[in-house]
């Protein structure tokens, strides 16, 4: 069953529910796909290894926008954000805790010969592939960071 195909059953539970917060979360994710599949060169469908970057994208976006309105004292607003992220995590791939995360990235490092902070570009390219929705760029950055600067 694709992404789509998911988000659309979850719709007409969420619907039927009366669930509000789940209905706008879900709603995200359909914008979000019929954007990507009348992208330009997209061919009219959503690639199946795109799906995880597609929510990983909407997750930051919300996360970004949940701390603005925290920083600005918006408790309203940030619950609407931390309930639609809660929605759309539930479609990404289970995430790495930071043991694991360190352990796939020092096998990496290991195979590319990188030593230093200077490497990181290739160690990131190589990561980025691999772990795609397993981890946020930016957490595999810092995580990459850190164990170069040993």
């Amino acid at each position: 069953m694709s992404l789509e195909q998911k988000v659309m059953a979850d719709m007409k539970d969420a619907m039927k529910a009366k669930d509000e917060a789940g209905l706008r979360g879900l709603r995200a994710i359909k914008a979000a796909i019929i954007i990507a599949k009348t992208a330009e060169g997209a061919g009219g469908e959503l690639k199946e290894e795109d799906e995880p970057k597609l929510l990983q994208k909407l997750v930051k976006q919300r996360k970004d926008s949940l701390q603005i309105y925290q920083q600005q004292n918006r408790a309203d607003l940030a619950k609407k954000e931390e309930e639609e992220i809660a929605v759309i995590e539930k479609f990404l791939p289970k995430q790495l805790d930071e043991a694991a995360l360190k352990e796939i990235l020092a096998k990496i490092i290991a195979e590319t010969g990188a030593v230093s902070v200077a490497d990181m570009g290739k160690v990131m390219g190589i990561a980025s592939k691999q772990l795609a929705g397993q981890a946020d760029g930016k957490t595999i950055g810092a995580t990459v960071k850190e164990l170069l600067a040993k």
